[in-house]
């Protein structure tokens, strides 16, 4: 919801002061609109056997809540099972809604 104040959260954890025009280029180029665009960084560099975007973009709109067009009630209980075990003991939170 803020990327500039989770930018500053972690130079504050690595200890790290950047000037202003620093911390704005790098919200420029980790906004979700230049990451589409970086083949580094949307995984179109991958082979296609691994990665193929002619079927879908690794990448798609970046709109928090958009898995409830895709995934039925069914698939997101097997998928929150699934991520709850793997996160068990993590003090890592994903949001899922805006």
């Amino acid at each position: 919801q803020d990327p500039k104040r989770e930018i500053e959260k972690v130079l504050q954890f690595l200890e790290k002061d950047l000037k202003e025009e620093v911390v704005n280029k790098i919200l420029q180029h980790t906004s979700f609109q230049e990451m589409k665009k970086n083949p580094t960084a949307n995984y179109e560099m991958m082979p296609t056997w691994a990665m193929d975007h002619s079927v879908s973009p690794f990448m798609r709109k970046g709109m928090s809540g958009d898995w409830k067009n895709y995934f039925t009630v069914a698939q997101n209980e097997i998928f929150d099972a699934h991520y709850k075990e793997q996160m068990k003991g993590s003090t890592f939170r994903c949001q899922m809604e805006i």
